[in-house]
């Protein structure tokens, strides 16, 4: 293991590269910049590929064209970026091609600001492409844990055949911490599996990378789709609970907020509110159970706190929470950061509303 002090952009490119992506193509678009120019070297370092594609549209499509021939192909971009990619990460769940996406979202919508936001949560959990399917989607709250996802993220990738969208906010990206780096994975990539078209052991693969189905084929792998998403639910979501046992609020908050979230429940703790904090570490599958297994005889509110506004995970805990508690909620937008004094306060406010 090697501990490096990394900006969080280079740190996440360093982890992909010992996940064992070997192949990158991503267009510049600010905060994710830093993503696409430290492969620019690193991935030669390893016998990898990098490419500045001329737009997005393209970059997906040369990601889409690398993971069919086997290897670990990954892209990074912001919102608008991700928008215009969004029919070529449809076009990978349906050819049932692993890859990773890296979102280092910023303020929206339309060109937005360049500075960080919370902004693309529906994006990513409900319509990052067409045609109904569904990625597991990533939230971490610090860079060691931006490593850890991203280094195992082609693990999922290639387990479900599909996308998986990493779904962090440009202060991440920005921040520098020591990190340990991981091992470089010994990945064989001469190893033909279903979505690699490349001439092994003397023939070759019939997969098409650009199925076009019949109904009822095409229903069938809709069916097939729908059963590894309840499986995800049952066996890859990751949640952090803290002080939840007796707490009479709890705030909801993932990401970068999650950490300004938490530092107001420990304030808040030590002044003897009781007072917890949920955070997912996975957007998509959603927590569920984390906020259905609340005791709401005790919990007297939610608070879900987000660098966007309005709410756009309100909705998710509010099916949860099924009217058995009052959900409020507190945000900054547009690139306007959250801050520990914004956040304690709003939670004050809150807490007293309910008294």
């Amino acid at each position: 293991m090697e501990k490096r002090f990394m900006k969080g952009c280079e740190a996440i490119a360093e982890a992909a590269v010992r996940g064992g992506c070997r192949f990158f193509a991503g267009y510049p678009i600010t905060p994710q910049n830093e993503i696409p120019e430290y492969l620019s070297w690193r991935l030669p370092e390893v016998g990898g590929a990098f490419v500045q594609g001329e737009s997005e549209v393209a970059s997906i499509n040369m990601v889409y064209g690398a993971s069919a021939s086997g290897k670990r192909a990954m892209t990074s971009s912001s919102g608008p970026g991700i928008s215009l990619k969004a029919e070529g990460i449809s076009y990978l769940a349906s050819a049932q091609l692993p890859a990773v996406i890296v979102n280092v979202s910023r303020g929206g919508p339309g060109l937005g600001s360049i500075q960080p936001a919370q902004s693309d949560y529906l994006q990513a959990t409900k319509a990052l492409g067409h045609g109904g399917f569904r990625a597991m989607v990533f939230a971490p709250a610090t860079l060691q844990e931006a490593v850890d996802v991203v280094y195992d993220a082609w693990e999922y990738a290639e387990r479900d055949r599909g996308p998986v969208l990493i779904l962090m906010d440009g202060c991440l990206g920005a921040i520098m911490e020591e990190v340990t780096l991981p091992p470089m994975k010994e990945v064989n990539f001469n190893n033909t599996e279903d979505w690699c078209l490349a001439r092994v052991n003397g023939r070759e693969d019939s997969h098409m990378i650009t199925p076009i189905l019949p109904e009822p084929a095409l229903e069938m792998l809709n069916k097939f789709k729908g059963m590894t998403y309840k499986g995800w639910e049952l066996n890859d979501v990751k949640v952090e609970e803290y002080m939840t046992d007796d707490a009479e609020y709890v705030v909801v908050a993932y990401g970068i907020a999650a950490r300004v979230a938490k530092e107001a429940v420990n304030t808040l703790r030590a002044e003897g509110v009781k007072i917890g904090l949920i955070r997912p570490i996975t957007l998509y599958p959603f927590p569920k159970k984390s906020l259905d297994g609340l005791n709401y005889d005790r919990v007297k509110g939610i608070i879900d706190i987000e660098m966007t506004i309005p709410a756009q995970m309100r909705d998710d805990i509010e099916l949860q929470v099924k009217d058995r508690c009052s959900v409020y909620e507190y945000g900054r937008s547009g690139g306007m950061l959250l801050d520990d004094e914004g956040v304690l306060g709003a939670i004050r406010d809150i807490i007293k509303e309910g008294e």
